[in-house]
């Protein structure tokens, strides 16, 4: 880390190597050890996703909005430490599911973020280290954006920090953070575009190295960075690859004689991270697509969830100006608000784009967003709510393997770090441009006019603290462990209500906060919809006795009870092999408890908690 660098690498194709208003800078000394100002930076990034997350440290009783993804991303960080412990396999788990279990690779397990929070998870919880989670993927892109910046792209600090600034903490960021880990962790993003498009071959010191510093080792490095990813997001990864493509497509026919130049390197650089990664790879992918209980295609139709076209231009919940209404119109969830950059950083991004039009790469970065906002608009475009005429180009590639399962309203993700690569590289010259001018007795304060333009467009931006839902809390009978003396070897816990589909599952969040101590049926999963059938499925096949006391927990409402569910309640006991079915807290708790009474006799009340033991029953 103490390596001193001759030069100032010139920055795309070097997300800087092709910019030549980057290669004309003169060089300069630069060392790699972060400065005071740069950890100074870090610290800010780390204070601001503290501040997001506020509303749930240390409130056992409050998630995130979207609940049932924090529970599912608890759960995973639990497995992780299971792993790290020993006592899990790292791609398949039977703790819930029962009898069948749930494959993770073919799930969001987010390993890489697991198993280094593994410490975290054993000795604060799964809580502790989901909060831990989302505050590295915030604060961790912004800061691996800023690296890039400012080794590659921007000699100033200040718009190396804007630039972070914007791409760690869009509201596209914030909403995917409270829920979607595996969306949130983009901090490899920009080491994977740093590997590709690596230094020009052109420039005198890379020359001097050879072959193996300009394809070798970073092709080597991409595969094994790559590698990683995958074990974060693999979505993630295909839209940094198609992002990719499609701005090297717009740099070529920005400067043809630049990309024939790079075009070998950087194809080798490819090729060599390809084989590394799919060596490394192949049996996880393996264990993905033909391991037990792997599924094929997706429980939902991924082209339903797509933008409105007004959503660019509005404001999301997650900020200081922000409504909950006009969102609800304009994105499919509110964690699925992608876009909502506002008019005024629109505005600015078309200024900077035809003031530093000169550049290749800013027409190259203008020109991918352009592609991805449009794709995000789905097969059939929406404005203000309203489904027009207007096919999107997203039907063009809605059927093509992978890119059919991706969500499109996720490519609006991709103008995120272009927005704030955008801003850097303006600030950096409006910077440049203000020394030069400062001499001139009539110089137009250039520094104090772009400062209002960009607090004008940013502001409205700044996000709030991520919102929070009640949750009831794992019953003492759990949390403490009493339900040991009722659990034998091989039997499960069923948790009322039994959820297997899609949902809040009590079962999932209480094996999570408890570590995976006990095994349990149902779940918030993808899985197959039988062992014959691979097409997927939310969580296992309905069992009807679980059927039934979702609809009670839904509704409140009691329903008449035969012989013929009490049959069908044991068969179902015997099918997850129940030792105990346990009640927590219920928003309908008195119906949900009377059905369970008249399915399987009294409860008993054990540590704040209604407990039947049902061994007797299902023998």
């Amino acid at each position: 880390m103490g390596r001193t660098v001759t030069h100032r690498p010139p920055g795309l194709m070097s997300v800087g190597t092709l910019d030549r208003e980057a290669q004309a800078r003169p060089r300069r000394r630069w060392r790699l050890r972060p400065g005071i100002p740069d950890l100074a930076v870090v610290a800010g990034y780390l204070a601001l996703a503290g501040w997001l997350t506020s509303r749930q440290w240390g409130r056992p009783d409050r998630l995130f909005h979207q609940a049932g993804d924090q529970i599912l991303f608890e759960w995973m960080l639990a497995h992780a430490a299971r792993v790290v412990s020993g006592r899990a396999h790292p791609l398949w788990s039977d703790a819930l599911n029962a009898p069948d279990g749930v494959n993770l690779m073919a799930n969001t397990s987010v390993l890489g973020l697991g198993v280094p929070l593994a410490p975290v998870t054993l000795l604060f919880g799964s809580q502790v280290a989901f909060g831990v989670a989302v505050v590295g993927c915030l604060a961790g892109t912004a800061t691996a954006w800023y690296v890039l910046l400012r080794r590659r792209l921007v000699e100033s600090r200040l718009a190396a920090a804007v630039g972070g600034l914007v791409c760690g903490f869009a509201p596209g960021m914030v909403a995917q953070a409270g829920s979607h880990l595996h969306m949130a962790a983009q901090f490899l993003v920009p080491v994977i575009l740093a590997l590709v498009f690596a230094p020009d071959p052109a420039d005198a010191n890379a020359s001097s190295s050879g072959i193996w510093s300009r394809v070798w080792r970073p092709g080597v490095l991409l595969g094994l960075v790559v590698t990683y990813q995958v074990f974060l997001g693999e979505e993630v990864l295909l839209l940094v690859a198609l992002a990719a493509g499609v701005l090297v497509v717009g740099y070529a026919l920005a400067d043809r004689a630049a990309a024939r130049r790079l075009a070998p390197a950087t194809a080798g650089r490819i090729a060599v991270g390809a084989v590394v990664a799919a060596a490394l790879l192949a049996y996880p992918l393996w264990f993905q697509f033909f391991g037990p209980g792997h599924y094929r295609g997706m429980p939902f139709h991924a082209y339903g969830f797509q933008l409105d076209a007004a959503s660019f231009t509005a404001t999301a919940r997650q900020t200081v100006f922000g409504d909950h209404r006009l969102p609800a119109l304009l994105a499919p969830n509110a964690t699925e608000e992608n876009s909502f950059f506002g008019p005024g950083l629109l505005v600015l991004a078309l200024v900077v784009t035809v003031w530093l039009r000169r550049r290749p790469l800013v027409r190259a970065l203008a020109g991918c967003a352009v592609v991805f906002a449009l794709l995000s608009l789905g097969p059939r475009v929406r404005l203000d709510g309203a489904l027009t005429d207007l096919p999107g180009p997203y039907r063009l590639i809605a059927e093509l393997p992978l890119l059919d399962h991706v969500v499109p309203a996720r490519f609006a993700l991709v103008c995120v770090p272009v927005l704030g690569i955008l801003l850097a590289l303006s600030v950096d010259r409006v910077r440049r441009q203000a020394v030069s001018t400062a001499t001139r007795p009539d110089a137009v304060p250039v520094r104090l006019l772009w400062a209002g333009a960009m607090a004008a467009a940013l502001l409205p931006l700044t996000p709030t603290p991520i919102r929070t839902v009640p949750v009831w809390q794992v019953p003492a009978f759990v949390a403490e462990g009493t339900w040991r003396a009722y659990v034998p070897a091989g039997r499960t816990v069923v948790a009322v209500p039994p959820v297997t589909n899609a949902g809040q599952s009590p079962a999932m969040l209480w094996s999570a906060r408890t570590g995976l101590a006990f095994t349990a049926p149902g779940g918030f999963f993808i899985g197959p919809r039988s062992p014959d059938d691979p097409a997927a499925r939310w969580g296992a096949p309905d069992r009807p006795t679980s059927l039934l006391l979702r609809r009670v927990a839904d509704t409140g409402e009691l329903p008449p009870i035969s012989d013929t569910d009490r049959r069908q309640a044991v068969a179902d006991l015997r099918h997850w092999r129940a030792a105990v079915v346990v009640q927590g807290g219920l928003h309908h708790g008195d119906p949900v408890r009377r059905t369970v009474e008249a399915l399987l006799g009294p409860a008993r009340e054990i540590d704040g908690a209604l407990v039947w033991d049902v061994r007797p029953l299902v023998g």
